[in-house]
């Protein structure tokens, strides 16, 4: 165990750049700030130890190494059946702790030792998985010529962990994110609403606590989940975050909201063509029939059916244009009536404001959405069109130092 945490000493050393989380420079503001969320904060030194200890007493074994193509995959699919016999557990003891008649002391003690028992089998069984999935992601990037000296670079490497929620938070007067502090995974819905409202009425904001699926340090943290297409998407999303790291584009993450925006639009797209060719290669009975084309599609229905993503939309495009003229009250006031209008459709969005058009619009993969009008996503999406391959696409925008550099590649004027 001390040669283990040596080596995972030496390791943390040489990978600092992974290790840190993009935050805003240090203000009088976020001293104040700080002050609200110090005692709720997730120690990411803490589980960078562990991580790494796992990480290297798997990798010493190396069991993965002896498995079969048939046993790998089986490896897999267990695991993320664990995974939602572990969520759904938990889903119950939650439920049988919130009886308003009173929870059941046998009920409980008996879905705790349920839940002990998935996850003593979770302790041997994940780690296993995610020696897997990292090399069936590698083998994909390879193939699409995103390696170096044949090996992805960094090395894929990943932990499936609750991961923390993060404190967004944004000006009243316009969508940008200044801060994003990462939270404790644990945190009660009723201390995220006092935080949030504390935070909003000292300092005069809008914020909103968001979950997360992953979080690029190194080895990357990945939400707990048995959905497997989502899985393969956010190793590679978050593999995408540690290769940029290494570049310009990754280096200024915070310099500017379009710099982040190209960040997480780059890492998403690159994400779902990695995770869907993971899935065409080793688990293609599991791989999404694609879109049709348009022309395929089926004839809108009449009364059509809600489109969540054009509402959102909508929604982002008029917000924008009431914070533009000044009309700060009015333009929460609409946001809040839109929240309700989401929920009545079967979207239960807590709290729709600047926070969260701050954090949800950098992910603009895909038109429409909260990303609103601004142009950044397009400008990505259009770059990607005009690449001949996606390691040309990566590659292009690794070296990206502003949207301004951006237009210039894709011609805009």
């Amino acid at each position: 165990m001390r040669r283990t945490r040596l080596l995972a000493a030496l390791l943390l050393l040489l990978l600092a750049p992974f290790l840190t989380q993009s935050q805003v420079a240090a203000s009088d503001r976020m001293a104040r700030l700080h002050a609200f969320t110090r005692p709720l904060e997730f120690s990411y030194g803490e589980w960078l130890w562990q991580a790494w200890e796992t990480k290297l007493l798997t990798g010493a074994l190396g069991a993965a190494r002896f498995l079969p193509p048939a046993a790998d995959r089986q490896v897999v699919l267990d695991d993320i059946r664990l995974m939602g016999e572990i969520g759904r557990t938990q889903a119950l003891l939650a439920d049988a702790l919130a009886d308003p008649h009173g929870a059941d002391p046998a009920r409980v003690a008996s879905l705790r030792r349920r839940l002990a028992e998935a996850r003593a089998r979770s302790a041997w069984l994940t780690p296993l998985a995610e020696q897997v999935l990292q090399a069936q992601v590698s083998a994909v990037l390879a193939e699409n010529g995103l390696t170096w000296n044949g090996q992805p670079a960094p090395p894929v490497m990943y932990r499936t962990t609750p991961v923390p929620m993060a404190l967004i938070v944004s000006p009243r007067t316009e969508i940008r994110q200044i801060a994003n502090i990462s939270l404790k995974p644990d945190l009660s819905i009723d201390r995220q609403v006092q935080l949030e409202d504390a935070v909003a009425r000292a300092l005069d904001v809008s914020t909103l606590v968001v979950p997360i699926g992953g979080v690029g340090v190194y080895p990357t943290m990945v939400m707990e989940t048995d959905n497997l297409p989502w899985l393969v998407d956010t190793i590679a999303h978050e593999w995408t975050h540690n290769y940029l790291d290494w570049h310009p584009l990754g280096m200024l993450y915070d310099a500017t909201p379009a710099l982040r925006t190209m960040n997480e639009t780059t890492a998403n797209i690159v994400g779902k063509e990695i995770g869907r060719q993971v899935l065409a290669t080793f688990y293609p009975d599991l791989l999404p029939p694609p879109q049709p084309p348009p022309s395929q599609q089926p004839r809108p229905q009449s009364p059509p059916p809600f489109d969540f993503r054009a509402e959102m939309h909508a929604t982002r495009v008029h917000v924008d244009a009431l914070l533009a003229a000044g009309k700060v009250d009015e333009a929460e006031a609409y946001m809040e009536q839109r929240r309700k209008f989401f929920w009545e459709h079967g979207y239960h969005i807590r709290k729709l404001n600047q926070a969260y058009f701050a954090f949800y619009g950098a992910y603009a993969d895909v038109p429409g959405g909260a990303a609103g009008n601004a142009p950044v996503g397009a400008a990505v999406r259009q770059l990607r069109a005009q690449s001949p391959s996606l390691a040309a696409f990566l590659h292009r925008m690794a070296w990206m130092t502003s949207f301004k550099a951006l237009q210039k590649a894709v011609g805009a004027r």
